[in-house]
């Protein structure tokens, strides 16, 4: 939301060259003039009225006068807006750090499991530390037998998302602790939710091919025992580094919309089950989760290198979008992307799929050379996973499975320093409208 203001007036200090109109922006709430001269005001949050924006200018200049009217206007999609303050994740002039670690750095070195640590403890843990979440995780990963029973009762063709959000909700009916707010009690539920996700997404893939679901092996890594549960047999090393990789990459990303949703949600102080499930439905919808499927989709409907071309420019003719590629907050490209396209040449090439990457590379350079966007995490991820035999409405709860990290660490944040996340809306409806009773209507 931008605060615009009118018809200001400057005592004998001037400050700002007496613009015209300048707009309070929420970041830290600076103020922009129309002049050369840029001034922060520091304000705990927007003003909706004249006399404490008044106080808040004087902050700065004493002697200014102001008159005139404020107007609050929406700012769509709450794009450039800073709704919170995070030490989790950062995304800087393109690039994106956890904790202040170079996301490239953390892909190339970090275990998932590390990473998991680092956003929960602020810290990257020693090898006592990693060693004894890696047993809390494999401890926590058995779901109760009810949930198991519940997925069971789902019709056949329910959407993997929602399954996903049904079975988390309903693990907050078997934890003794769900209502116990304690920070404690709080990290241990998410040392849950963070174990037992790969389980609930892998049992329900094999409940729907009437297979029994495969119990999670202790002492495993997430990426392991995931591929373990989903295919009930041991993966391959290369397997379980792209899938390590993968979770690594996506494992938090800023104030996304799940993320956001999920700290609106436990402002409330709500549980943190509510929080994930708020979390799981914004990722479900296809501007959020969901890229990648449509992603393989689309390569599934080229079908071969020939064809790619042919297919690119009816999308351009028909000003279509091309899934893959842009992000609203990265302007020289996704650099998550980098590693995913490096794994899935390794991956497809060992595989004998290599068509998916040629065809990806081929959509990569056309998009990129004639359109100027570059691709997104989505876009070499779906190679990736198909290429490790996952099913393609898999894709978006395997999102989940990572992160549910991110999501449980800015969880914990917004319960540490809460305020309920209470925002303003600009009102475009009629006004000054007379009730008429029901008979004269």
């Amino acid at each position: 939301m931008a605060i615009s203001v009118k018809n200001i007036v400057y005592g004998a200090d001037n400050e700002l060259l007496c613009p015209d109109l300048f707009t309070l922006s929420t970041k830290s709430f600076m103020i922009k003039s129309s002049s050369e001269t840029e001034k922060q005001v520091l304000y705990e949050r927007p003003p909706d009225r004249l006399e404490p924006f008044k106080s808040v200018l004087r902050r700065f200049s004493p002697n200014l006068y102001v008159k005139g009217e404020i107007t609050l206007t929406a700012t769509k999609g709450l794009e450039g807006i800073v709704a919170a303050e995070s030490s989790i994740s950062s995304i800087i002039d393109g690039v994106l750090t956890y904790r202040g670690y170079n996301i490239d750095d953390l892909a190339e070195h970090a275990s998932f499991e590390e990473v998991v640590y680092l956003l929960w403890y602020g810290k990257l843990p020693n090898r006592a530390e990693l060693d004894q979440l890696v047993k809390e995780l494999g401890e926590n990963a058995a779901v109760p037998s009810a949930v198991i029973d519940q997925i069971k009762l789902y019709p056949k063709n329910t959407n993997s998302m929602a399954a996903l959000r049904t079975a988390v909700s309903s693990l907050a009916l078997y934890d003794s602790e769900a209502n116990d707010m304690s920070p404690e009690a709080n990290l241990r539920k998410a040392i849950r939710l963070q174990a037992q996700l790969p389980t609930i997404v892998a049992a329900f893939s094999r409940i729907r091919e009437g297979k029994e679901p495969i119990a999670p092996k202790p002492n495993a890594s997430i990426a392991e025992n995931f591929l373990y549960m989903l295919k009930g047999k041991e993966p391959e090393k290369i397997a379980i580094q792209a899938m390590d990789k993968a979770l690594v990459l996506h494992a938090d990303h800023e104030l996304n919309a799940s993320t956001f949703a999920a700290r609106v949600t436990v402002a409330t102080l709500s549980d943190i089950y509510s929080g994930v499930t708020s979390a799981i439905g914004a990722l479900k919808g296809p501007l959020h989760g969901g890229a990648n499927e449509a992603v393989m989709a689309m390569l599934e409907e080229i079908g071969s290198v020939e064809n790619v071309e042919r297919y690119v420019r009816s999308k351009f003719e028909k000003k279509e979008k091309i899934m893959g590629f842009g992000h609203r907050v990265y302007k020289n490209g996704d650099p998550r992307a980098k590693h995913l396209q490096k794994m899935s040449y390794e991956l497809t090439k060992i595989t004998g799929n290599e068509k998916w990457y040629e065809m990806s590379i081929k959509i990569d350079d056309l998009v990129t050379s004639e359109k100027g966007l570059k691709p997104n995490v989505d876009f070499y991820s779906a190679s990736v996973y198909t290429s490790l035999e996952i099913p393609r409405d898999l894709f978006t709860p395997i999102f989940a499975i990572s992160r549910v990290s991110g999501w449980t660490a800015h969880i914990l944040e917004q319960y540490e320093n809460n305020r309920l996340i209470r925002p303003r809306a600009e009102y475009t409806g009629p006004s000054h409208q007379k009730f008429v009773p029901i008979d004269q209507r």
